[in-house]
């Protein structure tokens, strides 16, 4: 029997995590991947609640992106204007324009959603 309750307290995520880990490898369609499914979605829900992750903002995402990418600010320069636009950029003097974020998105494929602050 499958015994469930709301996370309300840290020790009630904790005791859920725990269980979920010992339920790993549980099969789908038996009782206790039912189970594994239920405790799955509450700490998840859990976890959106109290543990929010903000989208970053725009000049964060492109240095992140730069990093991963391995290129520089002078690599940048097609898509946002010349040395000192993309200075303005990144020193969040000035912000993009919908033409630099279309740009970064299909040359760069940027995420919108990071671009538009």
């Amino acid at each position: 029997m499958i015994n469930i309750h709301p996370i309300k307290t840290e020790d009630d995520y904790k005791n859920a995590l725990l269980r979920i880990d010992s339920l790993m490898d549980a099969e789908p369609d038996t009782e206790e991947g039912a189970e594994l499914d239920v405790l799955a979605t509450l700490v998840e829900v859990n976890e959106a609640k109290n543990f929010p992750i903000d989208v970053p903002d725009p000049v964060a995402a492109i240095l992140f992106r730069m990093e991963q990418m391995g290129i520089s600010r002078k690599d940048l320069e097609p898509f946002l204007g010349g040395r000192s636009r993309v200075s303005e950029v990144l020193n969040r003097t000035r912000g993009l324009s919908i033409t630099q974020i279309r740009k970064l998105h299909a040359r760069l494929n940027f995420p919108y959603e990071n671009l538009i602050a």
